[in-house]
């Protein structure tokens, strides 16, 4: 694993994409700071920068970096939470303006997944992660759904949990600054 955690490193480093098994989806990720990057996965999975980007975070230091002031009822959820689960919050800050809602909001999961964690704290960063398809297809459930186009246009395919079939995306839901809770999934 330390090996594909060090490709994986070398390639958020140069500003590249990755294809990466995630606690839920296999994802496509990049620096979650880094405009171009952010950008090449817009257009590889042809989706309008209207619609925001999930990230991932190693732990709640590290949610703090990117959002101003993260709710008290947002750690009570994630403590509880059996099933992965990301948050929107409202207030993003020091993140690519392009993976940012227009609203400035920002959707944030701390993943579950050994192989995710290490790669987010040795990054010491947020990583973005959409699903592995092209818009508008359905969430492959295994690496072996994923599309050639996708597959082509990463710059490195984590090779660990190929096998691993996933069983659906993380749920969503908006802790908003002024206490509403809205499900989005």
């Amino acid at each position: 694993m330390q090996n594909e955690i060090n490709n994986a490193l070398k390639v958020l480093k140069e500003g590249g994409l990755l294809l990466y098994p995630t606690d839920t989806v296999w994802g496509i990720g990049c620096d979650a700071t880094n405009t171009k990057a952010v950008e090449k996965i817009y257009k590889l999975k042809q989706r309008s920068d209207s619609k925001a980007l999930i990230c991932l975070v190693a732990d709640d230091r590290m949610l703090k970096k990117y959002v101003k002031k993260v709710p008290e009822v947002a750690y009570n959820i994630l403590d509880v939470a059996d099933n992965p689960i990301t948050i929107i919050y409202d207030d993003a800050q020091n993140l690519a303006e392009n993976l940012v809602a227009d609203d400035n909001t920002i959707a944030i999961r701390i993943p579950n997944d050994d192989f995710c964690f290490q790669l987010l704290r040795r990054f010491n960063g947020a990583i973005v992660s959409t699903s592995a398809n092209i818009s508008g297809q359905p969430t492959p459930k295994s690496f072996k759904e994923i599309s050639q186009e996708v597959l082509k246009g990463v710059d490195y395919v984590v090779n660990l949990h190929r096998e691993k079939i996933c069983s659906k995306p993380s749920s969503i839901i908006k802790l908003s600054n002024n206490g509403v809770v809205k499900i989005i999934r």
